[in-house]
Order: structure tokens, then sequence, then C-alpha cells
């Protein structure tokens, strides 16, 4: 964690670390599993392809993970001057928190959300959309921009992006075992031996399913945590509560069609782009609003107990 004057997340800490560390391994047993599956020099060839892909993946998302995210809601930097509230909003928590200003960007849609992203807080943005502007208040904005800037200062937006790199590789490993499955694929020994593409389909959606897993955990904890350090860096943990029912109420006035094409952010934005109680809800990339507001409302009872 960088050092600011967010509070401290020990528990972050270990999380992102055991989760960086069992993903690692996770994709060197799918590199060494795709290499024994497929046998001979062929096998070894192979899996050493899929290596160098995973790690390219990797490098590409850390280097342009800003730019990508910005891309995919269609945000565009602005200027102090194009946003002069929103720029002193920033450089007056950036100032409470001890940290490096990032960039900041706003996002033309009616979608009420905000994500930070980029891979380090030096290469960081802020972005908030038009719809969130225009639903909350100045003290409920603070409150949402503060969470974002503990994303920046806690890096687990770097970690999200760079450990979800072995799920993408299992992806698309699934991906060319069904391509195989399409022409017949072979057998590894005999009639009687499961045929190849098979086996890698198995090997290659167990990854999948573990990576897909231990990102959702990670996720659900950071944003609690992101609650947390905006919560006691504002000392106003109510109106980020606020916000968040703001936000998530404000989710059931969105077409389904901008919900769905927003939900590959969802792992960056404050409030996941869904609404009602689905399968959605169970696999998301958040806690749930119950959980986050009770969270907020513990704070605002030790804020407001007297000093001994």
């Amino acid at each position: 964690m960088a050092r600011t004057r967010f509070v401290g997340d020990a528990g972050l800490t270990v999380r992102m670390t055991t989760v960086m560390f069992l993903l690692g391994g996770l994709f060197v047993a799918l590199v060494v599993a795709l290499m024994a599956i497929a046998g001979g020099y062929g096998g070894m060839g192979f899996a050493l392809i899929v290596g160098f892909i995973g790690i390219g993946i990797a490098i590409y998302q850390w280097w342009s993970s800003d730019t990508v995210a910005m891309k995919a809601m269609r945000a565009r930097e602005v200027t102090p001057q194009q946003a002069p509230e929103l720029h002193a909003m920033v450089d007056r928590l950036c100032v409470l928190a001890d940290m490096p200003k990032p960039r900041v960007g706003v996002a033309d849609t009616s979608l009420p959300n905000a994500f930070a992203t980029g891979r380090s807080p030096d290469r960081s943005v802020v972005v908030v959309t038009t719809g969130i502007l225009q639903l909350l208040t100045a003290e409920e904005l603070e409150g949402v921009l503060a969470h974002e800037l503990a994303h920046v200062a806690h890096r687990d937006v770097l970690v999200m992006t760079v450990a979800s790199s072995a799920g993408i590789v299992a992806g698309m490993v699934t991906q060319g075992a069904q391509y195989g499955a399409m022409f017949g694929g072979h057998r590894r020994e005999g009639n009687s031996a499961l045929p190849v593409w098979l086996l890698m389909l198995l090997v290659s959606m167990v990854v999948y399913a573990v990576s897909f897993l231990l990102l959702k955990l990670l996720s659900r904890y950071r944003e609690l945590s992101a609650d947390r350090a905006g919560a006691y860096l504002t000392m106003k943990p109510a109106a980020l509560a606020s916000a968040l029912q703001k936000i998530s109420g404000g989710m059931n006035a969105i077409p389904d069609r901008d919900l769905r094409a927003s939900q590959a952010m969802n792992a960056f934005f404050i409030a996941p782009a869904i609404k009602g109680v689905s399968l959605r809800t169970l696999t998301s990339t958040h806690p749930s609003l119950e959980q986050r507001l009770e969270q907020l409302a513990r704070i605002q009872a030790e804020l407001g107990r007297p000093t001994p």
C-alpha cells in the first residue's frame, strides 16, 4: 500500500499478496498441465506459447489499464478549467490524504457511477459519470471520490487487473479446446483415452473457475476496505452511505441494454451495474449494499463517540 493518510488495511495487503501468489501458482500449473496433456516437443512448445501469452497479457494490462478503462467507458480527461468543482474536490482530498493527484475524467453516460484505474498512483485516473454528477450532492460526491482515491492508494486496482490474466488465458485455452472439439480432436493413447481437447477443456475450466472465485473474494473485500478508508478520510461515513443508496437506487432507472453494455467494468465501479436480486448479485464483484451500509453505520457510531 502507498504511504498516505488513508487508514492502513493489513487484511487487504495479505489478501492481495495471497491472491497474486495463488493465481501465479495456478497459471504455472495450467502451463505444466497443458505440457503433460499434449505431450512431446509439440506439447512443450504449445505450453510455452500459452505461458508467453499469459505474461504478455499481464504486462499489457499493467501498462495500459487506465487507457483501456477510459476507452471502455468512452470517458475523456477534463482540465480544471472544464470541471473546476470536480478538480477542487479531488485537490482537497489529495491534500488530506497526502497523495499525488490523479488525472480526472468524465464519462458521458446516465449510469450513476465512478471508478479509478491505473498502474501506479502517478499514472492513475479517477472517472465519474455525468449521471453521478447529476444525482449526488457535493458531500456525497466527495465520499465517492475518497472511496476511489483509496483504491489508488491501496494499489488494489493494479492487483485486480494483473491478477485477471490467469483467468483470461484459461478462457482462451477453453475456447481453443472447444474449437479443437469441432474438428474431432485426437486421443493420446489408443481408443480408450480421453481426447486431448477434452482434457484441455477440463483443466482450463477448473483454472478459470478458481481464478474467478479468488478475484471475486478479493474484489468484495477491497470495496469494503475502500469504503472504510474513504469514510475515515472525510470523517463523513453517512455521506458515502447516502451516495451508495442513491447510486444503487439510480440503477433501476437505467435501461437493461445500458447496464449490460457497462458490466465489463463492474469490478472497477463503486457499485455494480445491476439491479434487483438475481444470480448476478450472488457472483457480484461487490459486497451487498446492506453489508456496506452496516460497516459505514459502525464507523459513524465510532466517530460520534466522545473522546475518553
